[in-house]
């Protein structure tokens, strides 16, 4: 098994790490272990990267995140996927071509890609990426090699360790010395701001050399762009607190929502109280009704009663007298 360290950088580094980057290319490729036909990387199964995750680390032994192998490994995946797609894919395809597949791909999986790249969806995905590249302010001379074997080669050259700043400028610089882009130019012109920093720091300022190179590269990268340059201590602080940020919020929604839910809950219980109570009232009407109706009815029959009692009585009167009349 082949040991694997890491560094602030939190990239994998040593003799080791080439033969780690080949290996996830390798396991990328495999059409069994990481199918192709799925959208994004974000939809491959975690059962698929968690099978290929198991599979690295049968032959390496890692001392970096399985995060950090599953990234790179998504890295490999759709570097893999857009190889094929630039090599093998035309828009609108025959069913006859769409049968010669790649090699060493699955037939089911390779005309799903071709589907999905036909599709609006697949279209509007590939102007979005071009826009994107289009966007891109900074390129870089470290080719496949991670920034922090650049750094350990330099480290091990030098005899000094390697700063972000530097850092940046051996990977932004040509051949003949000059810079790649001009915002790497704009980057490396903020070295007498770097000496000032510096200064600042040897007269016992708090500030500290990772926080000047850290200073300089956001000042033209800004905040989002520049964390790739930072040691994971840094990056690890900033990820807390971005962390306890989103917590406190999510704290104060989820009270907002409590408050709501609470507040909804009274209204609907009150809702309910009124139509129980207008019920209450309507049943208590209807009885009153129906106890008058039939008050109304029993004397209505006692006093039919009463007049059928007299006419009986007058008549028992008129016969007893015509009983007593002489004959």
């Amino acid at each position: 098994m082949r040991a694997v360290r890491r560094v602030e950088l939190d990239d994998p580094i040593g003799s080791k790490a080439g033969l780690l980057a080949g290996y996830l290319g390798i396991i990328a490729r495999n059409a069994n272990l990481l199918p192709i036909n799925y959208e994004s990387w974000h939809h491959m199964p975690d059962s698929n990267k968690n099978q290929a995750l198991d599979n690295i680390k049968e032959r390496f032994a890692l001392e970096v995140s399985d995060n950090y192998v599953k990234k790179a490994l998504g890295k490999k995946w759709r570097g893999h996927k857009s190889t094929l797609k630039k090599e093998y894919f035309k828009k609108n395809i025959s069913q006859e071509k769409l049968r010669n597949f790649p090699p060493g791909m699955l037939r089911y999986q390779w005309e799903d890609a071709v589907r999905f790249w036909n599709s609006k969806k697949g279209e509007d995905r590939e102007r979005v990426g071009t826009t994107s590249r289009k966007k891109q302010k900074f390129t870089h001379t470290a080719g496949s090699k991670s920034f922090a074997c650049v750094a350990e080669d330099e480290e091990q050259s030098s005899g000094q360790k390697v700063r972000r700043l530097q850092l940046f400028d051996i990977i932004h610089r040509k051949k003949d010395g000059s810079s790649m882009t001009t915002e790497a130019a704009e980057i490396m012109k903020l070295k007498d701001k770097k000496a000032e920093y510096e200064a600042i720091a040897s007269r016992g300022s708090s500030v500290n050399l990772d926080d000047i190179h850290n200073r300089i590269i956001t000042k033209v990268l800004g905040p989002k762009s520049s964390q790739q340059y930072m040691p994971s201590r840094n990056q690890a602080q900033a990820e807390v607190q971005r962390l306890k940020d989103q917590m406190a919020q999510m704290q104060v929604s989820t009270v907002e929502h409590i408050a709501q839910l609470k507040a909804e809950a009274a209204s609907r219980e009150a809702k309910v109280q009124r139509k129980y109570e207008e019920l209450q009232l309507q049943l208590r009407a209807e009885a009153t009704a129906k106890e008058a109706e039939a008050a109304a009815r029993e004397a209505e029959k006692s006093k039919n009663y009463e007049e059928l009692q007299l006419q009986l009585q007058n008549m028992m009167k008129m016969f007893q007298q015509s009983q007593k009349s002489p004959s």
